[in-house]
């Protein structure tokens, strides 16, 4: 059975915006797991989204199992901010990261430093993205 990995918003911004390296890891995970990502990855890349990257934008998305923000997810994201104060954790981040926790799925990032949190398993995407 093939494992659900959480594909963090800047590793879906780089495919969508040509990053050859980015859509071909994204390639070799989907051949052997399943690429889900975020509710909040959806409103995440929808507000920056230009017109004329709307077609693409939803092939991409369609192609993910997106994880819904429920109460646990929520509860989690909350406690992330709370507790980890020398960080300046954005909600959004905590959300994905307590997507990760609830799913029991690693999170695909560029971004490793937008996730401080220990419990959470990290794969940096390869490249200039750090």
């Amino acid at each position: 059975m093939p494992n659900e990995v959480v594909v963090d918003t800047d590793v879906l911004i780089h495919c969508l915006r040509g990053r050859a390296d980015a859509r071909d890891f994204l390639k070799e995970l989907a051949g052997s797991n399943i690429l889900c990502c975020s509710a909040i990855t959806i409103g995440e890349i929808f507000s920056g989204m230009k017109d004329e990257e709307r077609y693409n934008t939803e092939i991409l998305l369609n192609s993910l199992k997106v994880i819904s923000v429920d109460r646990r997810i929520a509860e989690q994201a909350g406690h992330y901010r709370r507790t980890m104060k020398g960080h300046n954790l954005e909600l959004d981040d905590c959300i994905i990261a307590a997507t990760c926790i609830v799913a029991g799925a690693p999170l695909i990032t560029g971004n490793a430093k937008h996730y401080p949190m220990g419990d959470i398993e990290k794969m940096i995407i390869p490249g200039k993205y750090r």
